[in-house]
């Protein structure tokens, strides 16, 4: 019943174009989806307490770096107690894409997080075409982009 739910809402999210969503970063720069139109933006959910999302953070940085992919990452930190804290673990791991410190309201400005990490990928015409629960991999993303050329 709940996997049948869960597939109904992700083909509801499919169906509809994205919702525009402005969201401020640690520096005070604006990103709004509307800005990133020719681009891939990836949206990822995610925690300084989540293995997971450790992981992923190396592949999510080359994926931002490499510009070949004509893609953005935009890592939006959730749960957290101390913004400080979040800055330099993401300046520990070297992070070179925009850090955004979420909460629920910013989350709900993209979609549904039901756990961490949680991305979310929208093509260059600003549509929300993927959707991901746990880790990701930079080979998963290029292959599936390289798919929609």
């Amino acid at each position: 019943m709940i996997r049948r739910l869960v597939l109904v809402a992700l083909l509801y999210l499919l169906a509809f174009p994205a919702l525009a969503f402005t969201l401020v970063d640690s520096k005070g720069k604006s990103h709004s989806l509307a800005q990133y139109k020719g681009k891939w933006v990836l949206v990822n959910f995610w925690a300084t307490w989540c293995p997971p999302c450790l992981e992923e953070i190396p592949d999510l940085v080359a994926l931002h770096e490499d510009k070949k992919n004509n893609l953005v990452v935009l890592g939006i930190a959730l749960d957290y107690k101390d913004p400080k804290q979040v800055l330099q673990y993401a300046e520990q791991m070297m992070v070179s894409y925009p850090i955004i410190l979420g909460d629920k309201s910013m989350a709900a400005q993209i979609g549904s997080v039901p756990g961490l990490p949680t991305t979310y990928l929208y093509n260059p015409e600003g549509k929300m075409v993927a959707y991901n629960v746990g880790a990701l991999k930079r080979e998963a993303v290029e292959k599936y982009i390289s798919r929609k050329k």
